[in-house]
């Protein structure tokens, strides 16, 4: 398994979650890293990347302001800090590997997915 990720579970509305990738070293270097997730019946969506270098981010609107990507690369891990969840972030979350971008189609790894609810 190349990309695993983990911290998913059930959360009531305003709560917190941290979501956690964990990358082979030479999947992790030099790539940008992604979340993207996807809800009941819904077509799979860019939640947030960061650039190889750490240095640029980019997220999607819905979660602009709560939702904060980081990387560590001593550790080949990517996070996901979720604040102030809402029910409509309720997902599956999928870790991924590629270029910096917000296309899924940039990607070439995927992790297994963990699965976020929120509770109203």
């Amino acid at each position: 398994v190349q990309l695993q990720a983990s911290g998913g579970g059930l959360v009531q509305a305003g709560g917190y979650l941290r979501l956690s990738c964990a990358a082979s070293g030479r999947l992790f270097s030099g790539n940008a890293m992604g979340w993207f997730r996807q809800a009941p019946g819904k077509e799979r969506e860019f939640v947030a990347c960061i650039s190889w270098s750490g240095l640029m981010r980019n997220y999607a609107d819905s979660v602009k302001g709560r939702f904060t990507i980081s990387r560590d690369d001593a550790k080949n891990t990517v996070s996901l800090q979720m604040n102030s969840l809402k029910p409509e972030d309720t997902a599956v979350y999928y870790c991924a590997a590629g270029r910096y971008a917000q296309s899924a189609d940039e990607y070439g790894y995927w992790g297994q997915g963990t699965l976020v609810t929120v509770s109203s």
